[in-house]
């Protein structure tokens, strides 16, 4: 049998990049797999994670369709599109949009899902964080603390759902090579070969990179694991 076979899944952002490659190594484990996504491909759900009704019209077609939902995969979140400046440059409006769709995405994700997991009996949280907050990297103010509140938020979350068998754990990726960092020259430009030269594995991160910890982390071998951070770089940052 496979690892989550029976299992169905909820991946946010999952039409590209770091979420297509959880997702398809969820459905690779028999994972019953539901895609959402601002453009989702066919089959997947069409949602803004950053607002609430889209959130929960979200989950509630997830439990419709399949009748449970075991697995919640927090990856969506703003980053590419970024521009790198001094932190004095950095409009509100662009700080408040990142903070809503990197971080109040995954607390409105959460708050929709845990009353079907509580009443099945448990489940799998995976939020999608990155290896910046670990290492301050500059330039990128709103992103880093976005990410490091996914940190804070995956501790805080899991101490108040283990009693309900409800795991909450959080993978950090280093600098990634995804479809989205292939599409800004300048990031590639500014970021890729120092990631690489800092790295004790040193070749370019890939979304498949990141998957194997994520699907450890949704199986039952991990089922004693919570409030964990795994920082998966390539030995950029020992954690």
């Amino acid at each position: 049998m496979s690892l989550l076979e029976g299992r169905v899944a909820l991946v946010t952002g999952g039409a590209q990049g770091i979420g297509a490659a959880i997702a398809d190594g969820l459905a690779a484990e028999s994972a019953t797999v539901v895609v959402a996504d601002l453009s989702p491909p066919e089959g997947g759900i069409r949602a803004d994670v950053a607002d609430e009704d889209d959130v929960g019209r979200m989950v509630d077609e997830t439990l419709d369709r399949h009748g449970r939902l075991d697995i919640l995969i927090n990856n969506a979140g703003l980053y590419a599109s970024l521009a790198m400046r001094p932190f004095t440059e950095i409009p509100l409006e662009e700080w408040r949009q990142v903070m809503d769709v990197n971080v109040a995405s995954m607390f409105l994700a959460a708050k929709a899902v845990v009353p079907a997991m509580r009443e099945q009996g448990g489940g799998k949280i995976v939020n999608i964080s990155s290896g910046t907050p670990f290492r301050g990297v500059p330039f990128l103010l709103h992103y880093v603390t976005s990410k490091g509140a996914i940190v804070a938020l995956t501790r805080a979350l899991a101490r108040e759902l283990g009693k309900d068998e409800i795991h909450v754990n959080c993978v950090a990726p280093g600098f990634t090579m995804s479809e989205g960092v292939k599409a800004q020259p300048e990031v590639i430009e500014a970021l890729q070969g120092p990631s690489i030269a800092a790295r004790t594995i040193q070749r370019d991160q890939v979304p498949e990179d990141i998957v194997g910890a994520v699907v450890f982390l949704c199986t039952s071998a991990a089922d004693f694991v919570t409030g964990q951070t795994m920082v998966i770089d390539g030995g950029q940052y020992f954690h």
